[in-house]
């Protein structure tokens, strides 16, 4: 099978991640700053802990997303099988990468509808970015796509960093609000809202919740750089077809490109923000994902406001060094981490850590 160039990329994003550094260099996630109140009088017995949450109508054991990775040619489908795999016997919730692929052509349907195949009880989401959403008439092409993986959510991720510094990327941002808005109004599921690793601000999220939107994930700075991403993909690509609107594809040296590989704002920071805007919105869910890579990041983004957490970077590559095993391994981990912060707060419940309080490191 001829891969097309947005197949060719999505495998080179997932290469790249896997294979180079493209971590934040100069910026951390913030969780580094902030600590719990030790509870050395905890006064719970550690088995009677109970992690589960409820994401999108379905009981889960962990406040815990494997987030929207990939998806759209032909080694996607073993990715996405072993990620749901994974998510099924943690009993997690799982977001797909975006669909863009599936809805131009139906050959690349099969790496996504494996997903609840291989996992048909856990909340799954389905993924699209939002320069196409800002081009739907209506929302007949996102329907056939949350029937394929029979999706509990719909997310629309929100990428203009990235698409700045892809060679071919699409920088009219114009009319997303809109397209997000028109989902919001007509899909049958809840629409999700994500940053892939630049954050959201309070004024982005205020604005996005008066369109209809339930679930904010910030998606903050501090983990995977897309735009390091880009950068790299750029090097290993210096000439590169046109962009997809025909135009020709932006010559930015490689010196200036790396001046926006630490752009964005940290986990922490959006999170603190976004979270302020549930005093007017308390039926608002939030996500925090960027840089989350053990159990008491997890613990401490629910202490901080958020409801649940999420990441990819970590288990695909734990899934690419081990297999699932590995990855159920790292989860298994972070539950323990996560469930170890629980007992020294004396948090017998996830909505207990909610209240516990963090201190800033002086």
């Amino acid at each position: 099978m001829k891969m097309t160039r947005t197949s060719s990329r999505k495998q080179q994003h997932v290469n790249i991640s896997l294979t180079k550094d493209v971590a934040f260099r100069a910026k951390s996630s913030g969780f580094d700053r902030w600590d719990f109140l030790h509870n050395a009088l905890p006064e719970i017995n550690l088995s009677d802990i109970d992690s589960s949450a409820v994401f999108l109508g379905k009981k889960v054991s962990l406040p815990f997303i494997i987030s929207s990775m990939t998806g759209g040619y032909a080694k996607a489908e073993q990715i996405n099988r072993q990620l749901a795999e994974v998510c099924a016997q943690k009993k997690i919730a799982m977001g797909v990468g975006s669909q863009r692929q599936a809805s131009e052509n139906t050959r690349y349907h099969r790496s996504f509808s494996v997903v609840r195949e291989a996992a048909p009880d856990i909340p799954v989401f389905g993924n699209m970015g939002a320069a196409e959403v800002s081009r739907l008439r209506d929302a007949s092409s996102i329907l056939r796509l949350i029937d394929l993986i029979q999706a509990d959510g719909f997310a629309v991720h929100l990428n203009p960093l990235q698409e700045f510094l892809q060679p071919e990327g699409e920088t009219n941002f114009s009319g997303v609000l809109d397209g997000i808005e028109l989902l919001a109004k007509a899909l049958p599921v809840p629409v999700i809202v994500k940053e892939i690793g630049a954050g959201i601000s309070a004024e982005v999220a205020r604005r996005l919740i008066n369109v209809g939107v339930s679930i904010i994930d910030v998606a903050g700075a501090g983990g995977t750089s897309w735009a390091g991403v880009e950068i790299v993909r750029r090097r290993m690509e210096p000439e590169m077809k046109p962009r997809r609107n025909g135009a020709p594809h932006k010559k930015l040296k490689h010196s200036n490109a790396e001046l926006f590989w630490d752009w964005g704002i940290p986990t922490v920071d959006a999170l603190k923000s976004v979270s302020l805007l549930k005093n007017d919105s308390p039926s608002l869910k939030i996500i925090a994902s960027g840089g989350i890579s053990n159990g008491i990041h997890c613990a401490k983004s629910i202490a901080l406001g958020a409801d649940f957490t999420a990441s990819a970077m970590s288990v695909l590559q734990a899934l690419a060094h081990g297999g699932t095993a590995s990855a159920i391994a790292l989860l298994d981990q972070w539950e323990w981490e996560l469930k170890g912060a629980m007992f020294l707060t004396g948090s017998c419940s996830i909505a207990e850590l909610q209240k516990q309080r963090l201190f800033l490191r002086t």
